[in-house]
């Protein structure tokens, strides 16, 4: 509803729009500078990714390599790398999610 029953000032919801776009922009900014991880195996393999998702750093650890099976270290760290990416994805949700709420409707904006 708006205040008055008068037709919505569009200087207005330009700036508004403006200010969430900045807001916006800021927030991925922030992502993009915090990292997060995630490990498998106990720790034994750790990956460390922004709050983009891109993978910034693996390490792991000298125990888990066994020549005769790299297959499970092959396993561990996809697990690791999954685990930091859904680190990442929780805390876009908790960055972004409230300054995304309410473009769900409008389109070109993929929330």
């Amino acid at each position: 509803m708006i205040p008055g029953g008068g037709q919505p000032n569009m200087q207005q919801l330009l700036q508004q729009a403006q200010k969430m776009q900045q807001d916006l922009a800021r927030a991925q900014e922030e992502l993009a500078a915090t990292e997060v991880e995630g490990q498998a195996g106990g720790g034994l393999v750790k990956a460390t990714v922004n709050g983009s998702g891109e993978l910034r750093g693996l390490v792991i650890d000298p125990k888990a390599v066994d020549p005769e099976d790299t297959e499970t270290l092959a396993d561990l760290v996809v697990a690791a790398v999954k685990a930091a990416n859904d680190n990442a994805q929780e805390l876009q949700q908790a960055k972004l999610g409230p300054l995304t709420q309410g473009l769900g409707g409008m389109p070109g904006l993929g929330f």
